[in-house]
């Protein structure tokens, strides 16, 4: 446990399932320490930049890998024989990756958090592949998958212009927020509904007093002739929601 807690990221795995994100986080940290050079062909490194290069990895990678690759000294050597053996790793995450990109829809989540989360992981992996997904790729991969029933929204969300895929899921979000509000707002209190009053409490002239009592009953009868001004007066001046039809209500 003292070992794992040191590490600086994920130890490669002895399937070599995670070789794609294992190798960026290596190139990563070993250009922070000024050691990137190391694991380059035809490479000038010094014997310490060496040896300290193959500490870093050999630390990074399964017990069982350490002890097949116990000779080796030279990261260079070592990058490449672990290149040569899960480099292929890439002929069974892109298909696979590809199959899910063109399976991306919005319509099919809940909620644009789950898109959006579903969207990084896909095009992650395609780069790491060598796939190149551009802004515009992602933008109009959203666009085409709203829901049939929100084409006006597409239509206006696509005039809007919008050049990165960043500032669309922003708008989007905020959309499913206010949205959410609204609904909450609307089952509170449904349109057109007042609120309802405090039970048994009714003010006149500034004093509270037991609205199924004495005068204050008698005098509500005598004014109000049977429900009273008070009841309409308040059944058409409550408080209204826009309605809560929502432009994203399938998203």
């Amino acid at each position: 446990m003292t070992n794992l807690a040191k590490l600086e990221f994920l130890a490669l795995e002895i399937t070599g399932k995670n070789y794609l994100s294992w190798v960026l986080d290596a190139e990563i940290h070993l250009d922070a320490n000024n050691l990137g050079d190391t694991t380059k062909q035809g490479n000038k490194s010094t014997i310490q930049d060496k040896a300290k290069a193959m500490i870093f990895l050999r630390h990074h990678i399964h017990e069982a890998l350490k002890i097949e690759y116990l000779t080796i000294k030279d990261p260079l050597v070592l990058w490449t024989n672990l290149k040569e053996r899960y480099d292929h790793q890439k002929t069974v995450i892109l298909p696979r990756a590809r199959y899910e990109w063109i399976h991306l829809r919005l319509q099919d989540f809940k909620s644009i958090t789950e898109y959006n989360s579903a969207m990084f992981r896909i095009t992650s992996q395609l780069i790491l592949c060598g796939e190149n997904i551009t802004d515009k790729e992602m933008l109009e991969k959203t666009f085409s998958t709203f829901h049939a029933s929100n084409m006006l929204l597409q239509q206006q969300y696509r005039e809007r212009g919008f050049t990165k895929y960043s500032e669309l899921i922003s708008c989007l979000l905020v959309a499913e927020q206010n949205n959410e509000l609204l609904m909450k707002n609307h089952e509170t209190r449904p349109v057109g509904i007042a609120p309802f009053p405090e039970a048994n409490v009714a003010t006149y002239n500034g004093q509270s007093g037991n609205r199924g009592r004495g005068r204050g009953r008698d005098y509500q009868r005598g004014r109000g002739h049977g429900r009273g001004r008070g009841y309409n007066r308040g059944n058409h001046h409550g408080v209204q929601f826009r309605n809560p039809k929502c432009d994203i209500r399938q998203i």
